[in-house]
């Protein structure tokens, strides 16, 4: 954890960093130390540290890495959404290597967040913090092409927006990636194999998911399925 002292005077937006890795650090401080607006105030590696600091007051945007290995508070959605909840005036963005489309648009349904995907270039983090600070959102180019491919694939067909499951789509997904089998939900839930098979490929493609290892992870992200994971 690392704290900057700076003394210029045309500093408005205070920001809190939240990331492990020191190169990621870096860069970053490197791209906002030209933003005459914009404040590195304090650097954190874990979620503990992050709520600590946060309580004290005096950050105006968190930027922080989606996956934060160790702290009291855990990392991914159940994090940002506890944030969002704690410190409401608090503008979010989240940096992150995701590409599951699913996570992508739940994480974007937490108030006031911005998304910037690392495999854009770290310019991007300057217009998601002036966003996050005024309210408002941004994602970056990847993380928007990603939600409209998962968009466009999905519309048109089931009268529903794009991610939103059924009550028993819903039922499925959250059997399965609690680890049972297509059989053995069907004997759960008196249904056929067949149609049990069906449900979860059409909960996928609303999803714009296309691997069940991506499909679990989500239902682990939703807290639709218990985890070993510190919360």
């Amino acid at each position: 954890m690392f704290s900057i002292m700076n003394h210029r005077k045309d500093l408005n937006i205070s920001v809190l960093l939240a990331d492990d890795h020191p190169g990621i650090i870096s860069g970053i401080r490197h791209e906002l130390s030209s933003e005459l607006e914009i404040l590195l105030k304090a650097s954190v590696s874990n979620s503990t540290d992050l709520v600590k600091k946060l309580d004290e007051g005096g950050f105006d945007v968190l930027v922080s890495d989606y996956s934060t290995p160790t702290g009291q508070y855990g990392d991914g959605l159940n994090l940002f959404g506890y944030i969002s909840r704690r410190f409401p005036n608090l503008g979010l963005v989240v940096l992150t290597m995701l590409d599951n489309s699913a996570i992508l648009q739940a994480l974007g349904k937490v108030s006031n967040i911005s998304i910037v995907s690392k495999a854009d270039p770290v310019l991007h983090l300057v217009p998601a913090i002036h966003a996050a600070y005024t309210g408002g959102t941004y994602f970056s180019p990847a993380i928007s092409e990603r939600l409209e491919k998962m968009n466009a694939s999905v519309m048109g067909g089931e009268g529903r927006s794009p991610g939103v499951l059924s009550p028993k789509e819903s039922e499925v997904v959250r059997l399965y990636a609690a680890g049972l089998r297509i059989d053995e939900i069907a004997a759960k839930l008196n249904r056929s194999k067949k149609t049990i098979s069906t449900q979860k490929v059409k909960a996928m493609h609303k999803l714009g998911i296309e691997r069940d290892i991506d499909l679990m992870k989500y239902a682990l992200e939703c807290g639709w399925v218990t985890s070993s994971r510190s919360q």
